[in-house]
């Protein structure tokens, strides 16, 4: 067993209360972050996670930065509460080793691409005879029964296939990429909840599935639930996209000390946004006379705001809004996330001690279970660093039966 982090969370388990997920197994057959992530959050749910790895290691482990080579800061934010096996799926040996894993495994997670599966033999229709309960879920960029099925499919490249990209131009006329690994965390979480749904199957029934996220396919369904707009009729009633997300100048705006999200979300907030703020002879304005009038262009009040908000510092706009209901929020830059008391009273980002990293800032479990915590119980592994714990107890059992 890896020494465990040490970290200053109550939410710590006990024997009396394990997470909700504990006695499922899952084997993360993935690399960099949407499967790593998935798997993450199962462990962190209670799960027993073995994380299998090349000799080489999974990508994410060569991020920078990083204090020590194989244990880069993105491999730390994706993989804790796992244990780590490296196994050579090219070798005869090693795919004996994942088979034999694979006979106390409820679920086995993968974004490999469908053709390098079927090569080592570990795709589902090679596997679903010999493990009829195993879960096997599989994620990639394009569904497996398409021509794309095999085409590399990272992040930005979901983010332009799933019309994202084209989104950012809309809005801000440059074909930027969303900031943030999106697509791969959205399919992350996707790959959690279809998970889920197949254990509780397994359950009642004893027999597994292929569960399969396609990226592509995920994410423009995720697009297209406000974007879809007027073409969610047929024929079309209007075009396509979110008026208040595309329109011009929706974005925080700055104070006289800093930014913040300040957003009228409703034709009561906009008239009382106009009035606490000093301007209230904008309610007669024709351009703001109707919550209908103001929905045909969002741009004209997102530039009035915009204008205003300029006349307060972000503090005195804080609780102006708080006093009239109106939704806004000060900026957060990442840096200052240490010093949040919202952050830091939640346990958010605590600081915790890696058996070989040192300290580190642990990123904290979002959710709450009144009766079974989920919790922060292993440290990232070092690649490999589980081999005899796993492999050799298992070599054990297997003499044992034998005798």
């Amino acid at each position: 067993m890896s020494e465990s982090v040490e970290s200053t969370s109550p939410k710590t388990p006990t024997d009396a209360h394990p997470g909700p997920l504990a006695g499922v197994r899952v084997i993360d057959l993935a690399t960099v972050v949407m499967g790593p992530y998935a798997c993450q959050i199962l462990g962190d749910l209670g799960a027993d996670v073995i994380k299998v790895e090349s000799p080489h290691g999974d990508l994410a482990r060569i991020s920078v930065p990083s204090r020590h080579p194989q244990m880069g800061a993105l491999a730390l934010n994706v993989n804790r509460n796992k244990r780590s096996v490296v196994l050579d799926l090219k070798t005869d040996e090693g795919k004996a080793d994942l088979h034999g894993l694979l006979e106390d495994t409820d679920v086995l997670v993968t974004n490999m691409r469908p053709g390098a599966l079927t090569r080592l033999g570990f795709d589902y229709a090679s596997l679903d005879e010999r493990y009829p309960a195993l879960i096997y879920c599989s994620a990639q960029g394009f569904r497996s029964d398409s021509p794309l099925a095999d085409r590399a499919a990272y992040d930005e490249i979901v983010q332009a296939a799933s019309g994202l990209t084209d989104l950012m131009l809309r809005a801000t006329g440059t074909a930027n990429y969303v900031p943030t690994i999106l697509a791969d965390k959205v399919c992350a979480l996707t790959i959690v909840y279809s998970v889920l749904a197949a254990v509780i199957s397994q359950r009642a029934t004893g027999l597994g599935q292929h569960v399969e996220i396609p990226m592509t396919d995920t994410m423009l369904a995720f697009n297209l639930v406000e974007h879809l707009g007027g073409h969610t009729f047929e024929p079309p009633v209007g075009p396509t996209g979110f008026y208040r997300s595309l329109g011009t100048g929706h974005a925080a705006v700055e104070t006289k000390d800093g930014w913040a999200c300040i957003l009228p979300y409703s034709e009561k907030n906009v008239r009382d946004f106009f009035v606490a703020s000093g301007h209230g002879d904008l309610n007669e304005d024709p351009r703001f006379v109707s919550w209908a009038k103001v929905r045909e262009d969002m741009s004209v009040l997102y530039t009035e705001l915009e204008r205003i908000a300029r006349e307060r510092t972000t503090a005195e706009w804080e609780t102006l809004c708080a006093e009239h209901s109106i939704p806004m929020a000060p900026v957060l830059q990442i840096e200052d996330a240490t010093e949040s008391d919202y952050v830091r009273d939640g346990h958010l980002l605590d600081v915790a001690e890696h058996p070989t990293e040192g300290g580190y800032r642990s990123i904290g479990i979002p959710i709450r279970f009144s009766r079974t915590p989920a919790a922060v119980t292993r440290p990232t592994p070092t690649l490999g660093q589980h081999n005899e714990e796993i492999l050799g107890d298992r070599a054990r059992r297997t003499q044992e039966d034998d005798a």
